[in-house]
């Protein structure tokens, strides 16, 4: 109930400061405003999300986990939702989670008050395997081993 409350004046505050700024100068400026702080933002989240979904890739294939590509893809996310509401609290909010620093701000801030872990801030290796291991098992498993060179001679 609390973050519905936040969302009802979060979007009140935006329409009385943009019905504010509008009245000050004039329907045209503040609708070419509104519409280029959204087609910036809109190059700006192309922009991060290649460079992001690169970062991201690389880090898989190095064996880590991609947790900070994921809380910029998010952001990114939720930066482009707000440019695409009318606004300019929204817009500075929006173009503020598409800014690397800011988001670097807006994460330790969420860790501060407890809405995301301070593991996600860290980077953890993974290890890839064909079968899943369960989580009690300490001692190998015996058995014979094959290699695929002497699979691929016995056909």
């Amino acid at each position: 109930m609390p973050i519905l409350l936040f969302i009802s004046l979060f979007t009140l505050v935006d329409f009385v400061l943009l019905f504010t700024v509008g009245s000050h100068i004039g329907l045209l400026s503040t609708l070419a405003l509104v519409l280029g702080t959204g087609f910036i933002g809109l190059h700006l989240i192309r922009k991060e999300g290649v460079s992001t979904l690169a970062r991201a890739r690389q880090r898989m294939q190095s064996g880590e986990l991609p947790s900070q590509e994921l809380f910029t893809g998010a952001a990114l996310i939720f930066g482009g939702a707000l440019l695409l509401a009318p606004g300019f609290l929204s817009d500075a909010l929006g173009l503020a989670c598409l800014m690397p620093n800011a988001r670097q701000l807006m994460l330790k801030a969420l860790t501060w008050i407890g809405l995301t872990s301070a593991a996600s801030q860290q980077q953890t290796n993974y290890e890839q395997s064909d079968t899943p291991r369960s989580s009690g098992q300490e001692e190998p498993i015996e058995g014979e081993f094959i290699s695929r060179e002497e699979t691929a001679r016995r056909r």
